[in-house]
């Protein structure tokens, strides 16, 4: 969940370390530091909180030289401060370290290190790899990295900086992301591409345990036998204009504008669509061919966060319209119950980055246990879509702002589309009624625009309740899967108070928490379970809560029974869980703006969760 970044090269490498951490904000974290070697020793600069800090500092006590490595850390072990901030040191200063993940046997390690005379000055884990280096160097880092390995159980992304060998920099990987990346002036590295698409768009990705010595000139690859290998680039598409605001207040306002164009990318290229002529799917770019789908007697999804919610919507779909039973698991839990893989059970692994650390080890526990598992995911190249059997990728493009919204969008567009083609090869849809859904889900990106163009709406409503304690979201059905998706995005980024509860479960508690005044979304976009949300509505209405309601276009019988409404655009009900999220990603952004919250870099959060 930390940021790094190394460079080595002809050009002073302070603002070029800076520059990168920059990028990597909206990881998530709450120090940064880094260390330069100026030709003679090994200077370190860190500080507790905003990178600004570190700017700051660094006016006093300039890093110079051409060559270093940045961190920014998110804490695990120790809290947030200035001694417990990255690079780390052995005692002697000539060996310098940044880390993102969590060394388990830190613990073991540390008590042998103490009893060979280290001197331990901070409270994390990292610092026990750097006196490993130092114990086991001899004159060759690269072969005490080999030593050095092998003794690490956890995650681990590594930069190495060593004063006894000024021509390179080290690095290596395991079940944390870290890429590499060569230009004419020197070697970059950098736990995600943002950080280095300012030099380069042309990157490699280190795979578990491989070694990189990066050098002014070039970069060589080791394997985890140390044998030099040679590794494939990989060019991004996208630009580091991209990844930067565009003009808007902050990244998330301009990925929720960026979602009808989300949605389309991700469309387009899994369907045949030519002017005048019936959408149909390209078979060619479905997963699973018709003999593997009509094998299917089980689905299981695995998932976190903001992924696991469309998880759940897409569970609602296959079950509802391809008749596969749909099991959706949350990721950090799903191995810790040794679970039970049936035979001919297809698992479903989400997440947005391809390295969501939980949802990685139940990958690998699905696949140990014999099962086929299809990735769904928004980075080419990322360790799940690696991993997987088979991938199939959302287009959302580059998610900056830590509340997901364009990305999780875009999982339930790839959702829906694998339900029709489930639905096509089962026999429970026949092309024509495919093809109706598809022109249909053709016609989202337009109606999700016109949704954005009610914002003024939205944000004259936060104006009014932004001051609440508490809020709570209210459905049924599909309903239900959007109200936990609407709730977090609220409570994540304003620090409300919110939950989202299934409209019946009412009754059976949760009504004893509403009070005079008490923020209900009650969202309401299935008409088979309308009047059964009306009564619901109607049971909090009369305890006083201030009922805001969402429901499909001309339901108008609700006017008169809620405080506020807003209507979607016209839409089927089975599409209305794509649209309904945006107006509730719009709430909770314009609630955080009100209360004047860090919209992009929530207090404790971060963006890739690439430690369990």
């Amino acid at each position: 969940m930390c940021g790094i970044v190394g460079y080595i090269g002809s050009r002073p490498a302070t603002p070029i370390l800076l520059s990168g951490l920059a990028r990597l904000e909206y990881r998530g974290y709450d120090s940064a530091g880094i260390a330069v070697y100026d030709g003679e020793k090994i200077e370190i600069c860190k500080a507790k909180g905003r990178l600004q800090n570190l700017r700051e500092r660094l006016e006093g006590h300039p890093c110079e030289g051409t060559m270093g490595i940045g961190h920014t850390r998110w804490a695990t072990h120790g809290e947030p401060s200035d001694i417990n901030s990255h690079p780390h040191t052995d005692m002697k200063g000539e060996i310098a370290i940044i880390h993102n993940g969590i060394i388990e046997n830190y613990l073991q390690l540390k008590e042998w290190l103490l009893e060979q005379g280290c001197r331990f000055v901070s409270e994390t884990d990292t610092e026990v790899i750097v006196h490993l280096l130092n114990h086991y160097y001899e004159g060759d880092i690269l072969k005490t990295i080999y030593k050095v390995l092998p003794l690490l159980r956890g995650s681990f992304a590594l930069g190495i900086l060593c004063k006894n060998e000024p021509d390179a920099l080290y690095c290596t990987r395991k079940d944390s992301p870290l890429v590499v990346g060569a230009t004419d002036h020197g070697s970059f590295m950098a736990s995600d591409i943002p950080a280095i698409l300012e030099y380069s768009r042309d990157v490699y990705l280190m795979d578990d345990l491989d070694v990189a010595v990066l050098r002014r000139d070039g970069i060589q690859f080791y394997n985890a036998f140390a044998d030099p290998i040679e590794k494939e680039v990989m060019h991004i598409d996208w630009t580091i204009k991209t990844a930067e605001k565009g003009g808007y207040e902050h990244f998330m306002l301009k990925e929720i504008h960026e979602q009808p164009t989300a949605l389309r990318d991700t469309l387009l290229p899994l369907i045949n669509h030519q002017e005048g002529e019936a959408p149909s799917l390209r078979e060619d770019m479905m997963p699973l061919g018709a003999d593997e789908v009509r094998k299917i007697e089980h689905i299981s999804i695995l998932a976190c966060g903001t992924a696991s919610h469309a998880g759940l919507i897409g569970k609602a779909m296959i079950e509802k319209y391809a008749r596969i039973p749909v099991d959706v698991d949350i990721g950090s839990e799903y191995r810790y119950r040794d679970p039970i893989v049936q035979p001919n059970t297809l698992f479903i692994v989400i997440s947005q980055s391809g390295e969501t650390a939980d949802t990685i080890a139940a990958l690998r526990d699905a696949q140990q246990k014999g099962a086929t598992v299809l990735a769904i995911t928004n980075v080419v190249g990322s360790t799940i879509s690696r991993e997987a059997d088979k991938v199939i990728y959302t287009w959302a493009g580059p998610e900056i702002a830590v509340a997901s919204t364009k990305a999780y969008i875009s999982q339930l567009m790839v959702l829906y589309v694998l339900m029709l083609d489930f639905c096509l090869k089962r026999g429970k849809m026949d092309a024509a009624q495919v093809s109706g859904i598809l022109g249909e889900l053709l016609e989202l990106p337009q109606k999700a625009q016109l949704i954005l163009d009610q914002k003024d709406a939205v944000q004259k409503f936060a104006h009014q309740f932004f001051d609440r304690e508490h809020a709570f979201y209210l459905g049924r059905g599909v309903d239900y899967s959007l109200a936990m998706e609407a709730s977090l995005k609220l409570k994540e980024i304003s620090y409300v108070h919110s939950e989202a509860y299934a409209a019946g479960e009412l009754k059976h508690g949760t009504i004893a928490l509403i009070e005079e005044g008490t923020l209900v979304v009650a969202l309401a976009t299935q008409d088979a379970l309308f009047e059964k949300m009306l009564s619901n509505i109607t049971e909090v209405k009369v305890r006083g809560a201030k009922v805001l309601a969402l429901v499909n276009d001309g339901n108008h019988q609700i006017d008169n029974e809620v405080d506020y409404v807003w209507y979607l655009p016209p839409v089927s009900n089975m599409l209305a869980p794509i649209l309904a999220i945006i107006p509730m990603q719009l709430l909770a952004y314009y609630i955080s703006l009100e209360k004047g919250c860090d919209i992009d870099k929530p207090r404790n959060l971060a963006k890739s969760v690439t430690v369990e």
